[in-house]
Protein backbone atom coordinates (compact mmCIF):
# COMPACT_ATOMS: atom_id res chain seq x y z
CA UNK A 1 0.00 0.00 0.00
CA UNK A 2 2.67 2.44 1.23
CA UNK A 3 4.69 1.73 -2.58
CA UNK A 4 1.20 2.38 -4.27
CA UNK A 5 0.64 5.55 -2.48
CA UNK A 6 4.63 7.04 -3.28
CA UNK A 7 3.40 5.97 -6.88
CA UNK A 8 0.37 7.64 -7.21
CA UNK A 9 2.46 10.87 -6.07
CA UNK A 10 4.91 10.33 -8.20
CA UNK A 11 1.70 9.87 -11.41
CA UNK A 12 0.49 13.31 -9.52
CA UNK A 13 3.56 15.47 -9.89
CA UNK A 14 4.23 14.12 -13.78
CA UNK A 15 0.51 14.67 -14.05
CA UNK A 16 0.35 17.83 -13.34
CA UNK A 17 3.11 19.08 -15.93
CA UNK A 18 1.20 17.25 -18.58
CA UNK A 19 -1.94 19.07 -17.23
CA UNK A 20 -0.42 22.57 -18.07
CA UNK A 21 1.31 21.60 -21.42
CA UNK A 22 -2.42 19.91 -22.73
CA UNK A 23 -4.08 22.83 -21.70
CA UNK A 24 -2.32 24.92 -24.40
CA UNK A 25 -2.96 22.34 -26.88
CA UNK A 26 -6.75 22.22 -26.22
CA UNK A 27 -7.44 26.14 -25.86
CA UNK A 28 -5.84 26.59 -29.00
CA UNK A 29 -7.70 23.94 -31.05
CA UNK A 30 -11.18 25.34 -28.75
CA UNK A 31 -10.45 28.62 -30.69
CA UNK A 32 -8.92 27.55 -34.11
CA UNK A 33 -9.66 24.23 -34.72
CA UNK A 34 -5.91 23.29 -34.95
CA UNK A 35 -3.14 21.42 -33.53
CA UNK A 36 -0.58 24.03 -32.02
CA UNK A 37 2.37 21.03 -32.76
CA UNK A 38 5.16 23.99 -32.10
CA UNK A 39 3.27 24.00 -28.12
CA UNK A 40 5.60 21.41 -27.09
CA UNK A 41 8.69 23.56 -28.01
CA UNK A 42 7.29 26.58 -26.69
CA UNK A 43 7.25 24.61 -23.12
CA UNK A 44 10.92 23.74 -23.62
CA UNK A 45 11.83 27.19 -24.42
CA UNK A 46 10.07 28.43 -21.33
CA UNK A 47 12.32 26.06 -19.49
CA UNK A 48 15.38 27.73 -20.62
CA UNK A 49 14.29 31.10 -19.55
CA UNK A 50 13.65 29.75 -15.94
CA UNK A 51 16.76 28.51 -15.69
CA UNK A 52 19.25 31.23 -17.13
CA UNK A 53 16.56 34.14 -15.02
CA UNK A 54 16.97 32.13 -12.22
CA UNK A 55 20.92 31.63 -12.73
CA UNK A 56 21.12 35.32 -13.24
CA UNK A 57 18.92 35.98 -10.02
CA UNK A 58 21.12 33.68 -7.87
CA UNK A 59 24.36 34.79 -9.19
CA UNK A 60 23.25 38.64 -8.47
CA UNK A 61 21.50 38.57 -5.41
CA UNK A 62 22.00 35.15 -3.46
CA UNK A 63 20.78 37.04 -0.28
CA UNK A 64 17.67 37.38 -1.86
CA UNK A 65 14.53 34.92 -0.36
CA UNK A 66 14.17 31.90 -2.24
CA UNK A 67 10.40 32.58 -2.47
CA UNK A 68 11.14 36.15 -3.73
CA UNK A 69 13.39 34.30 -6.67
CA UNK A 70 10.83 31.62 -7.60
CA UNK A 71 8.38 34.42 -8.02
CA UNK A 72 10.42 36.21 -9.89
CA UNK A 73 11.28 33.19 -11.87
CA UNK A 74 8.17 31.94 -13.17
CA UNK A 75 6.80 35.84 -13.98
CA UNK A 76 10.20 36.38 -16.18
CA UNK A 77 9.31 32.92 -17.83
CA UNK A 78 5.91 33.75 -18.02
CA UNK A 79 6.55 36.99 -20.08
CA UNK A 80 9.17 35.67 -22.00
CA UNK A 81 7.06 32.53 -23.07
CA UNK A 82 3.99 34.76 -23.51
CA UNK A 83 5.93 37.47 -26.22
CA UNK A 84 7.29 34.47 -28.00
CA UNK A 85 3.66 32.48 -28.46
CA UNK A 86 1.67 35.72 -29.45
CA UNK A 87 4.59 36.83 -32.39
CA UNK A 88 4.40 32.68 -33.46
CA UNK A 89 0.43 33.32 -33.94
CA UNK A 90 0.76 36.75 -34.92
CA UNK A 91 3.49 35.88 -37.85
CA UNK A 92 3.33 32.48 -38.80
CA UNK A 93 -0.44 31.70 -38.27
CA UNK A 94 -2.77 34.50 -38.59
CA UNK A 95 -1.95 34.41 -42.39
CA UNK A 96 -3.17 31.04 -42.65
CA UNK A 97 -6.09 31.00 -41.26
CA UNK A 98 -8.23 30.91 -43.76
CA UNK A 99 -5.38 28.73 -45.98
CA UNK A 100 -5.96 24.61 -46.10
CA UNK A 101 -5.45 23.62 -42.45
CA UNK A 102 -2.93 20.91 -43.45
CA UNK A 103 -0.34 24.68 -44.10
CA UNK A 104 -1.16 25.61 -40.35
CA UNK A 105 -0.12 22.12 -39.57
CA UNK A 106 3.26 21.51 -41.79
CA UNK A 107 3.60 25.86 -40.53
CA UNK A 108 3.57 24.50 -36.29
CA UNK A 109 5.40 21.59 -37.05
CA UNK A 110 8.44 23.82 -38.68
CA UNK A 111 8.22 26.28 -36.06
CA UNK A 112 8.70 23.34 -33.90
CA UNK A 113 11.79 22.64 -35.90
CA UNK A 114 12.91 25.81 -35.46
CA UNK A 115 13.14 26.01 -31.99
CA UNK A 116 14.62 22.91 -31.03
CA UNK A 117 17.29 23.73 -33.46
CA UNK A 118 17.67 27.12 -32.55
CA UNK A 119 18.38 26.04 -29.14
CA UNK A 120 20.69 23.17 -30.23
CA UNK A 121 22.64 25.69 -32.23
CA UNK A 122 22.48 28.49 -29.29
CA UNK A 123 22.82 26.80 -26.03
CA UNK A 124 23.76 23.56 -26.85
CA UNK A 125 22.85 20.04 -26.21
CA UNK A 126 23.90 19.32 -22.85
CA UNK A 127 21.54 18.55 -20.18
CA UNK A 128 21.08 21.72 -17.58
CA UNK A 129 19.33 21.43 -14.20
CA UNK A 130 17.80 24.92 -12.63
CA UNK A 131 19.17 25.83 -10.12
CA UNK A 132 17.61 25.20 -6.63
CA UNK A 133 15.00 27.90 -6.51
CA UNK A 134 13.17 26.41 -3.14
CA UNK A 135 14.53 24.42 0.45
CA UNK A 136 14.19 20.65 -0.52
CA UNK A 137 13.29 18.86 2.60
CA UNK A 138 12.11 15.33 2.38
CA UNK A 139 9.21 14.45 4.71
CA UNK A 140 8.19 10.56 5.36
CA UNK A 141 4.80 10.03 6.52
CA UNK A 142 3.95 6.30 7.01
CA UNK A 143 6.30 5.25 5.24
CA UNK A 144 5.88 7.39 1.83
CA UNK A 145 8.35 10.00 1.05
CA UNK A 146 7.52 13.20 -0.56
CA UNK A 147 9.71 15.93 -1.32
CA UNK A 148 8.94 20.14 -0.84
CA UNK A 149 9.62 20.26 -4.63
CA UNK A 150 6.84 17.36 -5.06
CA UNK A 151 4.28 19.17 -2.99
CA UNK A 152 5.13 22.63 -4.83
CA UNK A 153 4.54 21.11 -8.20
CA UNK A 154 1.10 19.46 -7.65
CA UNK A 155 -0.33 22.46 -5.40
CA UNK A 156 1.03 25.21 -7.68
CA UNK A 157 -0.45 23.36 -11.00
CA UNK A 158 -3.49 22.79 -9.33
CA UNK A 159 -4.37 26.29 -8.11
CA UNK A 160 -3.26 27.49 -11.94
CA UNK A 161 -5.34 25.09 -13.56
CA UNK A 162 -7.98 26.19 -11.20
CA UNK A 163 -7.84 29.79 -12.05
CA UNK A 164 -7.63 29.08 -15.96
CA UNK A 165 -10.98 27.60 -15.46
CA UNK A 166 -12.23 30.38 -13.64
CA UNK A 167 -11.61 32.76 -15.91
CA UNK A 168 -12.82 30.69 -19.13
CA UNK A 169 -16.23 30.40 -16.99
CA UNK A 170 -16.67 33.03 -15.16
CA UNK A 171 -15.64 36.39 -16.64
CA UNK A 172 -16.13 38.53 -19.43
CA UNK A 173 -12.75 37.46 -21.66
CA UNK A 174 -13.81 34.03 -20.79
CA UNK A 175 -17.05 34.41 -22.47
CA UNK A 176 -15.55 35.91 -25.08
CA UNK A 177 -13.04 33.16 -25.43
CA UNK A 178 -15.99 30.43 -25.76
CA UNK A 179 -18.03 32.37 -28.05
CA UNK A 180 -15.18 32.71 -30.51
CA UNK A 181 -14.82 29.13 -30.07
CA UNK A 182 -18.74 28.42 -30.84
CA UNK A 183 -19.03 30.96 -34.14
CA UNK A 184 -16.09 33.74 -35.02
CA UNK A 185 -17.87 35.21 -37.34
CA UNK A 186 -21.01 35.89 -34.96
CA UNK A 187 -18.61 37.16 -32.13
CA UNK A 188 -17.37 39.21 -34.32
CA UNK A 189 -20.88 40.76 -35.35
CA UNK A 190 -21.48 41.22 -31.54
CA UNK A 191 -18.59 43.14 -31.32
CA UNK A 192 -15.63 40.95 -29.53
CA UNK A 193 -12.16 41.24 -31.05
CA UNK A 194 -11.57 37.83 -32.28
CA UNK A 195 -7.91 38.78 -33.40
CA UNK A 196 -7.07 39.91 -29.99
CA UNK A 197 -9.30 37.26 -28.36
CA UNK A 198 -7.38 34.60 -30.53
CA UNK A 199 -3.66 36.31 -29.22
CA UNK A 200 -4.96 35.95 -25.45
CA UNK A 201 -5.31 32.65 -25.99
CA UNK A 202 -2.40 31.57 -27.39
CA UNK A 203 -0.48 33.85 -24.32
CA UNK A 204 -2.94 32.24 -21.72
CA UNK A 205 -1.49 28.85 -23.06
CA UNK A 206 2.04 29.70 -23.33
CA UNK A 207 1.39 31.00 -19.76
CA UNK A 208 0.24 27.73 -18.74
CA UNK A 209 3.61 25.89 -20.61
CA UNK A 210 5.86 28.40 -18.97
CA UNK A 211 4.87 27.50 -15.08
CA UNK A 212 4.60 23.73 -16.15
CA UNK A 213 8.50 24.42 -17.55
CA UNK A 214 9.73 26.30 -14.34
CA UNK A 215 7.76 23.34 -12.63
CA UNK A 216 9.60 20.95 -14.64
CA UNK A 217 12.95 21.84 -14.26
CA UNK A 218 12.77 22.19 -10.51
CA UNK A 219 12.56 18.28 -10.56
CA UNK A 220 14.23 16.60 -14.20
CA UNK A 221 16.86 17.70 -16.28
CA UNK A 222 16.20 19.87 -19.12
CA UNK A 223 17.91 19.87 -23.20
CA UNK A 224 16.59 20.76 -26.63
CA UNK A 225 15.00 18.23 -27.72
CA UNK A 226 12.55 17.64 -24.30
CA UNK A 227 9.68 19.17 -26.04
CA UNK A 228 9.08 16.36 -28.44
CA UNK A 229 8.30 14.02 -26.32
CA UNK A 230 6.66 15.74 -23.38
CA UNK A 231 4.61 17.47 -26.44
CA UNK A 232 3.63 14.69 -27.86
CA UNK A 233 2.48 12.97 -24.16
CA UNK A 234 0.57 16.87 -23.25
CA UNK A 235 -1.36 16.29 -26.84
CA UNK A 236 -2.14 12.68 -25.98
CA UNK A 237 -3.35 14.24 -22.76
CA UNK A 238 -5.06 16.46 -24.40
CA UNK A 239 -7.43 14.07 -27.22
CA UNK A 240 -8.29 11.72 -24.34
CA UNK A 241 -9.95 14.06 -21.78
CA UNK A 242 -11.31 15.44 -25.11
CA UNK A 243 -9.36 18.35 -26.93
CA UNK A 244 -10.81 21.89 -27.01
CA UNK A 245 -12.09 20.84 -22.84
CA UNK A 246 -10.14 22.75 -20.51
CA UNK A 247 -11.89 20.25 -18.03
CA UNK A 248 -10.81 17.28 -20.07
CA UNK A 249 -7.09 18.45 -20.52
CA UNK A 250 -6.60 18.52 -16.84
CA UNK A 251 -8.32 14.69 -16.47
CA UNK A 252 -5.79 13.52 -19.52
CA UNK A 253 -2.66 15.12 -18.39
CA UNK A 254 -3.45 13.11 -15.01
CA UNK A 255 -3.84 9.71 -16.71
CA UNK A 256 -0.90 10.34 -19.03
CA UNK A 257 0.80 11.07 -15.61
CA UNK A 258 -0.25 7.21 -14.13
CA UNK A 259 0.98 5.42 -17.49
CA UNK A 260 4.33 7.10 -17.30
CA UNK A 261 4.44 6.01 -13.35
CA UNK A 262 2.67 3.00 -13.60
CA UNK A 263 3.60 1.29 -16.61
CA UNK A 264 7.18 0.63 -15.59
CA UNK A 265 5.55 -1.45 -12.57
CA UNK A 266 3.44 -3.23 -14.42
CA UNK A 267 6.19 -4.22 -17.80
CA UNK A 268 8.92 -2.17 -18.10
CA UNK A 269 9.76 1.61 -18.98
CA UNK A 270 10.25 0.72 -22.95
CA UNK A 271 6.54 -0.04 -22.84
CA UNK A 272 5.58 3.48 -21.68
CA UNK A 273 4.97 4.77 -25.14
CA UNK A 274 3.28 1.58 -26.60
CA UNK A 275 0.94 1.94 -23.56
CA UNK A 276 0.22 5.98 -24.25
CA UNK A 277 -0.32 5.63 -28.29
CA UNK A 278 -2.33 2.24 -27.52
CA UNK A 279 -4.60 4.44 -24.87
CA UNK A 280 -4.59 7.09 -27.65
CA UNK A 281 -5.65 4.76 -30.65
CA UNK A 282 -8.51 2.69 -28.49
CA UNK A 283 -9.77 5.95 -27.35
CA UNK A 284 -10.12 7.25 -30.97
CA UNK A 285 -12.17 3.96 -32.31
CA UNK A 286 -14.78 3.87 -29.40
CA UNK A 287 -14.66 7.63 -28.01
CA UNK A 288 -13.65 9.92 -31.21
CA UNK A 289 -14.62 12.92 -28.81
CA UNK A 290 -12.48 12.00 -25.49
CA UNK A 291 -13.62 11.49 -21.76
CA UNK A 292 -15.01 15.35 -21.67
CA UNK A 293 -15.34 16.23 -25.41
CA UNK A 294 -18.95 16.50 -26.78
CA UNK A 295 -19.61 15.66 -30.59
CA UNK A 296 -19.65 18.98 -33.04
CA UNK A 297 -23.01 18.98 -34.92
CA UNK A 298 -22.67 21.67 -38.38
CA UNK A 299 -25.85 22.06 -39.74
CA UNK A 300 -25.53 22.00 -43.50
Amino acid sequence: MQFIVQQVLNALQVGSVYALIALGYTMVYGILTMINFAHGDIFMVSTYIAFFVATLLLGLFASLPPLFIFAVTIVVAMFGTTVLAVAIERFAYKPLRKAPRISAVITALGVGLFLENFTLATIGPEPRFLPRLLPVVNVTVGGVTFSTIQITIILVSVLVMFLLDTIVQRTMVGMAMRAVSWDKFTASLMGVPVDRIISLTFALGAVMAAIGGTLYGMAYTIDPYMGIRIGWWAFISAVVGGIGNIRGAMIGGYILGAVEIFTPVLLASTYRDFVAFSILLLLLIFRPTGILGRPMIQKV
